[in-house]
C-alpha cells in the first residue's frame, strides 16, 4: 500500500481535525450511552490543538515537539478510540463516532510517508 500522507499534508489536516473534535460532541449529542463518550473527544480535541500548535511541522507555531512524537500519540489516540467503545461500553451513535474516527487516525497514521524520502 503506498504511503502518501506527508509531513505537509498532514499540517493541514491537523487544525480541522482537533476542531471537529471539539465540535463534534455537540453536534452529534455524544454521551447518551456514557458521560465519557461527550468528553473523551472534546478533551482530545483541546489536547491535539495544543499539540499541533507545538509540533515541528509546516502549520506549527513554536515547532518544540518532534514530529514523530506527533505520530505516536495520533497513533495512541487512534487506538484508544477504538478501543474506548468496548471498554467503557459506549453505545449507538457514541460507539460508531469513536469506532469511525479512531479507525481513520490509525489509517492516516499507518499512510505516512516516511521523513526520510519528505522534505517538510
Amino acid at each position: 500500500m503506498p504511503n502518501f500522507i506527508t509531513k505537509s499534508l498532514h499540517a493541514y489536516l491537523d487544525y480541522p481535525v482537533a476542531l471537529g473534535l471539539i465540535v463534534m460532541p455537540f453536534l452529534l449529542g455524544l454521551g447518551q450511552s456514557h458521560p465519557l463518550a461527550f468528553g473523551l473527544s472534546l478533551l482530545t480535541g483541546i489536547a491535539a490543538l495544543v499539540m499541533t500548535v507545538f509540533t515541528d511541522h509546516r502549520l506549527g507555531v513554536f515547532r518544540v515537539l518532534p514530529y514523530r512524537l506527533h505520530l505516536a500519540v495520533d497513533f495512541a489516540v487512534g487506538a484508544a478510540f477504538v478501543i474506548a467503545p468496548i471498554a467503557l461500553g459506549f453505545q449507538g451513535i457514541d460507539a460508531a463516532y469513536y469506532f469511525v474516527i479512531g479507525a481513520t487516525v490509525l489509517a492516516v497514521v499507518s499512510l505516512h510517508k516516511s521523513e526520510d524520502t519528505v522534505a517538510a
